[in-house]
């Protein structure tokens, strides 16, 4: 009995201590490791012309495209108010019911497609989300009072690659949060997640391949989150930004490597994949592509070097993200179209869809893999469950959501058996349990 209770003290500590969420929750983007994969199972994909039951619809959450987190059966997102500005919003995650909602800037921000972005990253108690007019803001997630806030612009003379608004979702890595302000000597930052403080900020300097015509990309933040990678023993922040995808040391915020090729010069979104001393990154429109790089040490540092690129007819993901399951890549490919495509993560060999296999669905796909499924949410609205096998492109439930507007962006989230989607102001949930 004492050794029960010495166990179960541990775990609660362990849980209080480092801020791990249960295994059901989603406290951030692309949930619990950052990798678009949930660990639940036994779902329901006999979903039939109607789709699943609807648990419900209901309104109140703003304009925008970010997703939702969810922990212990609360949910929180972001979004555009009717009173002119953007706000962090927690509701009851089983019910949709409004708890709380937090202006975090004067007035709704300016950019192409309004609307809020970043999917709030919750730690021991504490939500942080970047606001799309560029700010990085830490709440306290039970009331939703503003703790502190750091300007992008101000602090670090942040700049975007394009014009579409901070998209970012913050990185918690232990007593820190890191952010992508883009800025010419504070690309990346690393702050004192407590208060804000400045721990360090990253330069990161021109670089490219040298077989390459011409630099691609164009300076200033990218659209992506960051992600954590241990590649060549050397534990570092691997980001998407506008020249390209880089590797920052942890420790201390120096510049590592960077892959220039997979740039574009209008917006690069997914978030990268790694997988021990892999990084796979990807992009779209014109100059896109994907990247299979292999991290080594190199002295006191690490070299990234190719495995093999994809030229953009043969692979690019525009936004919808990219998802590793068992040493196969599912993704939508190409820009504005989604078709469903697996590829081989060593290789880089396409096993089925690509340019040849059209969807279901119509635009870009957001995705999150389930239960051995990939869920597909389409541009126009359309959700499809696809199988997760090499084998054969195998479609097993789809249906239309009960409310569709403008566009579908906002990654699908599974928790506790239930699937969520944001639509704008929209929140749905349908039961897969």
């Amino acid at each position: 009995m004492q050794l029960a209770s010495r166990l179960l003290y541990s775990a609660v500590a362990l849980t209080f201590f480092t801020g791990v969420c249960p295994a059901a929750d989603w406290p951030h983007w692309r949930g619990p490791g950052m990798d678009a994969k949930s660990s639940e199972t036994g779902l329901n994909w006999n979903w039939g012309e109607d789709g699943p039951e609807l648990v419900y619809n209901v309104e109140g959450f703003g304009r925008g495209y970010a997703s939702v987190s969810i922990v212990e059966g609360t949910l929180y997102t972001t979004g555009n108010t009717e009173d002119g500005g953007q706000a962090v919003v927690a509701a009851d995650a089983a019910s949709g019911r409004i708890k709380w909602k937090t202006p975090v800037t004067e007035a709704n921000p300016e950019h192409s497609y309004p609307g809020s972005r970043s999917t709030p990253s919750f730690d021991n108690g504490k939500l942080y989300i970047v606001a799309s007019s560029g700010k990085i803001v830490c709440l306290d997630a039970k009331g939703g009072s503003i703790q502190w806030e750091k300007d992008f612009k101000k602090e670090w003379n942040g700049k975007m690659m394009s014009g579409w608004g901070y998209s970012e979702s913050p990185l918690i890595d232990g007593d820190r949060v890191l952010c992508t302000p883009g800025g010419p000597d504070a690309m990346i930052v690393c702050l004192n997640k407590k208060d804000g403080s400045e721990i360090w900020r990253s330069a990161v300097p021109e670089f490219t391949e040298p077989d390459l015509e011409k630099r691609e990309g164009k300076d200033g933040a990218g659209y992506s989150s960051i992600v954590v990678s241990n590649g060549a023993g050397v534990k570092q922040y691997v980001q998407l930004i506008g020249r390209g995808v880089i590797g920052i040391r942890a420790s201390d915020g120096e510049f590592l490597w960077g892959y220039n090729q997979v740039a574009n010069e209008v917006a690069n979104i997914p978030t990268p994949v790694t997988k021990g001393d892999h990084v796979f990154a990807t992009s779209s429109y014109d100059g896109g592509g994907a990247v299979l790089l292999k991290l080594s040490k190199d002295g006191r540092g690490v070299k990234a070097v190719p495995v093999y690129w994809l030229a953009k007819r043969t692979f690019n993901n525009h936004h919808g993200g990219v998802v590793l399951v068992d040493g196969y890549i599912y993704a939508g490919h190409n820009q504005n179209q989604g078709f469903p495509t697996c590829l081989d993560f060593e290789s880089g060999e396409i096993e089925w869809g690509g340019d040849g296999l059209r969807g279901e669905g119509k635009g870009s796909a957001a995705i999150v893999f389930v239960d051995g499924h990939v869920i597909f949410r389409y541009q126009d609205g359309r959700v499809v469950a696809i199988e997760a096998t090499p084998e054969e492109y195998r479609v097993k439930g789809q249906f239309m959501p009960v409310y569709q507007e403008d566009k579908s962006w906002a990654h699908p989230v599974v928790v506790d058996g239930r699937l969520y989607l944001r639509e704008q102001d929209r929140l749905m949930c349908y039961k897969l349990k």
